[in-house]
């Protein structure tokens, strides 16, 4: 009997259009930065809705860019999650400022009504992580950055094309994209922002370049974070393909919504109001009341040829390496999500097959 195939939990989609984009920039003998990241700019930029988008390297770089143009630095503080991959945080770090983590409500994105009381005369920025592909609540975060004078970086790593009322996320404050090969585009390794502010953009654009506006003449500290031409001929053939990819993912996850239903102790994602989730990733909990434990849960899954991932098992703020910084905080909502989260397989590859798969095995497994 030939065994089910395999369903991951993550599978990029690169096609012929991606490889044949990809040669010809290599016939041309210009690899690094040059048109063709220009050209992805000026359409994600058009995309997103902003005035300019900056391409770099990685959504860390992203991050790092542009609080650095910002002016985030020694003393500063940023109020952020900690439920996130820990570049959000380290980021921060990375400044020389210092991130202060607020509790998440039950989207798992940061708690709105507990930010306000987490600034100081120190804070200078609100870090938002749009989590899993959800926005978060931003007309409050807006109205506060507006009151106390702060600057907003969206940690936009997983949100490609999420909507707020109608607005997309990246264009709210200063947004920061990542194209690793897991998100909903990529460009293999790659990253962007995105700003409506001219002086952050520019700031950016020398900031990834080493400092320099005129070559070998640096007027910063700088960095290497540019982006190749390899990478933005594949993102340019992804971004094209976005939107039907997200639309893939949204049908997906709808399914599973609805074949996971009523199960003890699975609770399904829920979509907050006036929003748009492009379910990076389609994330359940899995509670005490439900048969076994999540641990148990993933292997049983695996057994069945399904993959998942626990994003993320230990938020930032328990991590050793801030231990070691001294953090010492209690965030009772984030430790129960990181307890409880499981994300299964949602991704454009996944068939209609694949889902009616997934939810007969969570049912057999809840069934004993």
């Amino acid at each position: 009997m030939t065994e089910p195939r395999k369903i991951n939990i993550a599978h990029p989609d690169i096609g012929p259009a991606e490889r044949e984009a990809v040669l010809e920039v290599m016939s041309t003998g210009g690899l690094a930065q040059g048109p063709r990241v220009a050209e992805l700019e000026d359409k994600f930029a058009a995309y997103i809705g902003t005035k300019h988008a900056v391409a770099v390297n990685s959504g860390t770089a992203a991050l790092h860019a542009a609080l650095l143009a910002y002016g985030v630095g020694p003393g500063d503080e940023v109020i952020t999650s900690s439920f996130s991959f820990i570049a959000s945080g380290n980021s921060v770090l990375y400044t020389g400022a210092r991130p202060v983590f607020v509790d998440v409500a039950a989207d798992f994105n940061i708690d709105a009504g507990l930010v306000e009381a987490a600034i100081t005369e120190k804070t200078k920025a609100i870090m938002p992580v749009h989590l899993f592909g959800q926005p978060c609540d931003m007309a409050p975060i807006m109205a506060l950055a507006a009151k106390y004078d702060l600057a907003v970086v969206e940690d936009t790593c997983q949100s490609h094309g999420s909507e707020y009322k109608g607005q997309k996320t990246g264009s709210f404050g200063t947004g920061c994209f990542s194209f690793y090969p897991t998100k909903n585009m990529t460009t293999g390794e790659g990253g962007m922002i995105t700003t409506d502010n001219d002086a952050v953009a520019d700031a950016a654009r020398l900031l990834r370049a080493h400092g320099m506006k005129v070559r070998y003449y640096h007027d910063t500290l700088g960095y290497n974070y540019r982006m190749t031409d390899l990478g933005a001929a594949i993102g340019l053939c992804q971004l094209a393909k976005l939107d039907s990819y997200n639309a893939r993912r949204g049908a997906n996850a709808a399914s599973l919504s609805a074949g996971l239903a009523g199960i003890t102790g699975l609770e399904t994602p829920e979509i907050g109001p006036d929003r748009t989730h492009v379910f990076h990733q389609y994330t359940v909990r899995v509670t005490p009341e439900f048969i076994v434990t999540r641990d148990s849960l993933v292997e049983q899954l695996a057994e069945r040829g399904i993959g998942s991932g626990v994003y993320y098992p230990v938020p930032i703020h328990m991590q050793k390496v801030y231990k070691d910084l001294g953090y010492d905080v209690s965030l009772p909502a984030t430790e129960q999500a990181a307890a409880e989260v499981l994300s299964l397989p949602v991704h454009p590859r996944v068939d209609t097959d694949d889902v009616a798969r997934i939810v007969e095995a969570i049912k057999e497994i809840s069934n004993g």
